[in-house]
């Protein structure tokens, strides 16, 4: 259960990576029916620490906060080239103890000298991957993606990337009603893949159109419906080659993965919030039937539909199923 969570932090903190930490996880939203978290700060001591920004954030507690930690998130710091033994060793206990561990940014470098991304995928900011890679051979490193959930260690990529780290957690271990009501309070998405692109020096090119915004719009209301790159392009009033550019440039994937994407969301939330049966679910969000809806389900989310809803949706919803 996802109840004590810890966030760690070292000097030379990077303020938005800790605001995102404390904005999932320490704020009380019990007011709109969420639930709590025991939240605190941790450091490798206790007592005022350095911004990037210039001013210093007063740090509670030390390593030993972390015991009995359920999750444990290590926002982003300077790096450096050793870190302090004791807040490691407290890691490797909080992990062994059986919390999850995730990291913001360059926090994947704590979690390295930790021994945690050994024989793991991970990513972090895509500035820093040869870096990692390169101090830390033993990890995979998947240099494009958002998140990378390599259970029970979870990385992200920079900035907000995070945030996308912290609600798939969040949805994972309570639910997608949850993590929808704190990206509601947040008013940020309530999911993006993981596997989507970092944003990696794709300046927009001059004179391209308008943004694609609303043609995304109108693929999102049409799943169930097959489209051709060149149909999506003639109705963005563009070639096919300069769509297909475009689209990349805009969403950091291709035509086909953001479509398949957004049908396999629309098939969590049917599941998850109805008792159709997966064939009429993978009819409506555009796979034809269940044998794909099941293929593509699995490569995305590493389940099943039934399997997934029997964790979401509860027994209730799972008369009828193929």
């Amino acid at each position: 259960m996802l109840k004590n969570v810890v966030t760690v932090v070292l000097e030379e903190i990077h303020p938005f990576e800790l605001g995102v930490a404390c904005e999932v996880f320490g704020l009380d939203r019990t007011d709109d029916g969420l639930p709590g978290y025991d939240f605190a700060i941790a450091g490798a001591r206790p007592g005022p620490h350095r911004t990037h920004a210039g001013f210093s954030v007063d740090v509670p507690y030390g390593p030993e906060r972390l015991a009995g930690a359920d999750l444990v998130v290590v926002t982003a710091s300077t790096i450096r080239p050793q870190y302090p033994e004791p807040l490691l060793e407290a890691l490797r206990a909080a992990v062994d103890g059986g919390a999850r561990v995730l990291s913001i940014c360059s926090g994947a470098f704590v979690l390295g000298a930790a021994g945690l991304l050994d024989g793991r995928r991970s990513t972090t900011h895509w500035r820093y991957s040869e870096e990692l890679a390169a101090r830390f051979p033993r990890t995979r490193i998947e240099p494009d993606v958002l998140y990378v959930d390599d259970d029970p260690v979870i990385t992200s990529a920079g900035t907000a990337a995070g945030i996308d780290a912290c609600l798939h957690l969040v949805r994972k271990e309570q639910g997608a009603e949850v993590a929808r009501g704190i990206a509601r309070r947040m008013v940020v998405a309530p999911h993006r893949e993981g596997g989507q692109a970092q944003f990696v020096n794709r300046p927009l090119p001059e004179g391209d159109g308008d943004s694609l915004a609303p043609l995304l719009d109108w693929m999102r209301h049409h799943l169930d419906e097959d489209a051709t790159v060149e149909q999506l392009a003639a109705r963005a009033h563009m070639s096919p080659r300069t769509f297909a550019r475009r689209f990349q440039q805009e969403t950091g994937t291709t035509p086909h993965r953001w479509l398949t994407g957004q049908r396999v969301l629309l098939a969590q939330r049917l599941l998850e919030s109805t008792t159709e049966p997966v064939d009429a679910i993978a009819a409506r969000c555009g796979f034809g039937n269940a044998a794909a809806l099941r293929h593509h389900f699995g490569r995305r989310l590493g389940t099943t539909p039934l399997a997934y809803r029997r964790c979401f949706a509860g027994p209730p919803a799972r008369s009828g199923l193929n």
